[in-house]
């Protein structure tokens, strides 16, 4: 499916020259918000407003340091765009983007300790 128009805030993301060409390239027509009006852009403040939270509590939870932010943001998504939206329509975002359930074998718990494996060649003590 080929996206027609997008309607989006005026915020710095958004109203930028490369982000207009990408979508002249591509036949898109994009509209602006009356500025100012959070209002009118309820989903998507409430879903921003979902991902920060999550987020904040993924940092807080599992004592991440705070420079780790964007990491812990991207997983947020990650991870809520392969959740239900809602119980009674049984289907993930991911399925309705894809047409197939997500694989979620590869996930594992955050904030669990890992190690780096070196299997360079070159080992020297530091």
């Amino acid at each position: 499916m080929k996206i027609k128009i997008i309607r989006s805030d005026h915020g710095g993301e958004f109203q930028n020259e490369s982000f207009e060409n990408f979508c002249d390239e591509n036949g898109i027509l994009h509209n602006f918000s009356a500025p100012r009006t959070p209002q009118q852009n309820g989903v998507v403040e409430r879903k921003n407003s979902s991902l920060e939270e999550l987020a904040r509590t993924m940092l807080n939870e599992y004592n991440v340091a705070k420079y780790f932010w964007a990491d812990v943001a991207s997983t947020t998504c990650y991870v809520l765009n392969r959740m239900l939206i809602k119980p009674i329509l049984k289907i993930t975002p991911y399925e309705l983007f894809k047409g197939r359930k997500p694989n979620v074998a590869h996930l594992k718990i955050f904030g669990c300790t890992c190690f780096v494996l070196n299997n360079g060649k070159k080992f020297r003590k530091i």
